[in-house]
């Protein structure tokens, strides 16, 4: 019901992170340990130079890039290398020299900054990591000498606060303090990781309590322009920009762009649904003001996290293109696309979603786990003619690992589990390793820029050779799935769970969309990992059981005034023996009636509830409903 096209575009860049370790509270200001030669040694000696805590400039530098270098590519915001020094535009950087003094109105330029300071030129602050870290230390040197604060290698990290919040670029305290305030939280935490190239860089846990009232010296303005009546967590960039609720021509069905509700009366909310923009923040903007388009609550911008609510999260926004997702969802839109990567899902948008998310999950009694934080890959459609053009979103490229560690809820599975028959697997294939061959971002047939992905791929038997298995929904035909982009056929994402059918040596195959779906997942480097959980199997005698993309109620349920919502079966069954696991047993059975521009129960703007009972199940890719009287509900083995 109701959705928008998404263009395909071209890729850019590459990124590379996975999740961040180690946390401790107590114990005195720490630096960093010796670091190996490299990248690590690199912050050792950029801080020595220009008096910056080690631990500092490391924390920063992981708030900004998690430490990767992008290979000299810039950010969507005009950002390079492991400090993120900026350069104004990306689709417009000007060349200059060492020296050239900065034009006024460039003082957020900090790769020109870097240069003025350092006298490197900002060739190599953009293309090498070591002298890029130099200009972020440089850089943030520089603003604790002008806030009048000291300046050294031995200060106390405590006492950087402004200047970290200043190196953010925010322009008013929310954003400021956010970003400083995540610094402060990795300093505490500490963080281990390999990055993009290969270095491996540490930084043991810090305790140091900010001096947040340093804030005050950077006289920001209070926040964002119009935050009056935002549900937004504090700490969050974040103001109103409603969606119109309005007619658009003269009969009752002419309107747009959403529904009014009264949630959760009207039906809980039981996902948040992550989608990307496929186009630019502006333009995005302008699509949800359109009443003839479609809507959804919230969108974030790339370069900071900036966010705009548009759709009340009791209403009912237009974003999922399957209308019992609607009725039980939250829509947040990132600006970015899904063929690009790493260039668009910078580390402030991915800090912000989650501390939104975990503002909407807590709200709304939202579980934290990968059944209801999910893609837009993941909606199923609502009948068979509807499957092949469900949406793909936010794609291969979004790090769903490091996603859930920001949410404080990792995906994980437990090693001390066997991984055998019957058992329910977690995937977590990991990212900055996890290059899979993927085509078409580009040019057809042509391979998509190597960079981490979030999936494993599924083959028809246990041969890195099989071919790729099928999903008769995408491809009606027999033909096997493919490396394109956009075909999430034989994909199983990170945090998506599946039920062990066979072994065989490194290979594990599990029941996918009806059938064997083979991957690799060696015991030295698994893939995979048990997890206790139930699952559901045909009841005896059944020889298959129906799936469905929404859980609509029976017939008998329907008042006089509403038409009754036939319950169609996708092209999809199970199988007498097979077994899928249930991501939620709880949902609703229902339908929220909403069909005229402010209409009224008991015929309209009403919820219908059933009797019949669904559960919601990991069947392929996207999630999938079964009807419960056709299955049996049991723990896994």
């Amino acid at each position: 019901m109701r959705r928008r096209p998404k263009i395909l575009a071209a890729l850019a860049a590459l990124a590379l992170p996975i999740a961040a370790i180690g946390v401790s509270s107590s114990g005195p200001p720490a630096e960093a340990s010796t670091p190996a030669p490299g990248l690590a040694a690199a912050f050792q000696s950029a801080a020595q130079q220009y008096g910056v805590p080690e631990s500092v400039l490391l924390a920063v530098s992981y708030a900004e890039t998690r430490w990767d270098d992008h290979q000299g590519k810039s950010s969507t915001s005009g950002g390079f290398g492991p400090m993120h020094l900026t350069a104004g535009d990306p689709s417009a950087l000007v060349e200059r020299s060492a020296g050239q003094k900065l034009a006024k109105g460039d003082s957020l330029r900090t790769l020109y900054e870097a240069s003025d300071l350092t006298g490197l030129d900002p060739v190599a602050l953009r293309n090498d990591a070591a002298a890029n870290v130099a200009g972020g230390a440089a850089v943030l040197a520089s603003y604790q000498k002008s806030l009048g604060l000291p300046v050294g290698a031995a200060t106390s990290p405590a006492s950087w606060y402004a200047a970290v919040a200043s190196y953010s670029g925010a322009t008013n305290k929310v954003g400021a303090s956010a970003f400083a305030d995540d610094v402060y939280t990795i300093l505490a935490r500490g963080a281990a990781r390999t990055t993009n190239t290969g270095q491996q860089v540490s930084m043991p846990a810090v305790a140091a309590t900010p001096e947040r009232d340093q804030l005050s010296r950077l006289k920001l303005a209070a926040g964002a322009k119009d935050s009056a009546g935002v549900e937004c967590p504090s700490g969050l960039a974040c103001e109103s920009l409603p969606a119109p609720y309005q007619k658009t021509g003269d009969a009752a069905t002419d309107y747009g762009n959403h529904d009014l509700a009264n949630r959760p009366k009207t039906g809980k909310v039981d996902y948040i649904v992550i989608h990307d923009t496929e186009g630019g923040w502006q333009g995005t903007l302008n699509l949800v003001q359109d009443p003839t388009y479609v809507s959804w609550q919230y969108t974030m911008r790339s370069s900071d996290g900036h966010t705009w609510q548009h759709v009340k999260a009791d209403d009912v926004a237009w974003h999922a293109g399957n209308w019992y997702v609607n009725m039980h969802s939250i829509g947040i839109e990132h600006e970015g696309f899904a063929a690009q990567g790493a260039t668009w899902y910078t580390e402030a948008l991915y800090r912000n979603s989650a501390r939104l998310v975990k503002y909407l999950a807590k709200k709304n009694n939202i579980p934290l786990d990968r059944a209801h934080i999910i893609g837009h890959d993941q909606v199923p459609g609502t009948i068979p003619s509807t499957v092949a053009g469900m949406h793909w979103d936010p794609g291969p490229y979004w790090d769903w690992e490091h996603y859930f560690d920001l949410l404080g809820a990792p995906i994980y599975g437990h090693k001390i589990f066997p991984v055998r028959t019957g058992s329910i697997v977690t995937i977590k294939p990991g990212f900055a390793s996890n290059v899979q061959v993927v085509t078409d971002c580009v040019t057809a047939g042509t391979a998509c820029a190597p960079q981490g992905t979030n999936f494993v791929y599924l083959r028809q038997a246990p041969d890195d050779a099989a071919p790729l298995v099928k999903d008769l929904g995408l491809r009606p035909g027999s033909s096997a799935s493919t490396t394109q982009v956009s075909d999430i056929g034989a994909r199983a994402a990170a945090g998506s769970q599946y039920v062990v059918a066979q072994r065989s040596g490194d290979w594990v195959a599990v029941w996918y969309l009806g059938a064997l779906a083979w991957f690799k997942s060696p015991a030295s480097a698994p893939d995979a990992f048990a997890k206790p959980g139930l699952v559901v199997k045909p009841k005896a005698g059944k020889v298959t059981v129906p799936v469905y993309g929404r859980a609509y109620p029976e017939q008998a349920a329907y008042p006089a005034g509403i038409p009754y919502q036939a319950v169609t079966p996708l092209q999809y069954s199970i199988g007498a023996g097979q077994a899928y696991p249930v991501g939620d047993a709880t949902i609703e059975t229902d339908y929220y009636r909403a069909t005229t521009f402010d209409g009224q129960p008991p015929t309209d703007h009403v919820q219908v509830l059933g009797k019949d009972r669904y559960y919601q199940i990991w069947f392929g890719h996207r999630m999938a409903y079964v009807r419960a009287a056709d299955v049996d509900l049991r723990p896994a083995f």
